[in-house]
């Protein structure tokens, strides 16, 4: 119980004082995860509603392909992501192995099936015959599409929501392709299992719950921009 009172008073002054070495963490945490998110989200709201309106050859494979990404374990794709940039690796030209570049790109690997998935379930849920209302009206296609993602605003936000938690929270792809390099690619997940495994457990505890609380306000960011958008009843 006093290492968890003692993490919660380091938190505490870690962030009103203002720690350099924290702020960096902090802020290379949300440049990462949040561009990410931005990049999985290009990726997979257009293919969620492409899975969700039509129908191809191979939708069934890449719907389980979709639903097994889901649930991918972020270790499988830090290997992967890996062994495509070590320098010896096809992409090893790119020379980003151990920066922020090659840590956002194992994230979006994780989060974009994460918005696939629940971006082809907002767009499936709505009624099909507001598709063929609006193409009957004389609605171009990107026009239709656009009305449909305003239908659909609000699961489409649980998706920016979710694909988010999945990669603030994430640590083994991050540390595998990231290195956990002090001052370069050190996020809050990979600090705390740093100072956990130094048995700095105030530390540790202190960086857990910034990171909780870091992940807490940008979902309730996101939760007061959904409930804004819910009809008043």
């Amino acid at each position: 119980m006093d290492l968890i009172i003692d993490g919660i008073v380091q938190a505490f002054w870690l962030v009103v004082r203002g720690d350099p070495d924290v702020m960096r963490v902090i802020y290379l945490s949300l440049l990462v995860s949040g561009s990410a998110t931005l990049i999985s989200l290009f990726i997979g709201v257009p293919l969620g509603t492409l899975m969700a309106l039509s129908r191809f050859r191979g939708r069934g494979f890449t719907l389980s392909l979709v639903n097994t990404g889901m649930g991918m374990p972020p270790v499988v794709v830090g290997l992967v992501v890996s062994i495509l940039l070590w320098r010896s690796g096809p992409l090893g030209l790119l020379h980003i192995m151990y920066t922020p570049a090659a840590m956002v790109v194992a994230q979006v690997i994780i989060a974009s099936p994460i918005v696939t998935g629940i971006s082809m379930a907002a767009i499936a849920q709505l009624d099909p015959r507001l598709r063929m209302q609006m193409l009957g009206l004389g609605a171009s296609r990107w026009q239709m599409l656009w009305v449909l993602f305003q239908e659909a605003r609000l699961p489409l936000l649980t998706a920016l929501m979710a694909g988010f938690g999945g990669v603030i929270s994430e640590v083994g792809a991050v540390m595998m392709v990231g290195g956990n390099i002090k001052g370069q690619t050190r996020v809050l997940t990979t600090a705390t299992v740093l100072e956990t495994g130094r048995g700095e457990f105030g530390i540790a505890i202190a960086l857990g719950i910034i990171l909780l609380l870091l992940a807490y306000l940008v979902n309730l960011t996101l939760t007061h921009l959904q409930q804004q958008g819910r009809p008043q009843q």
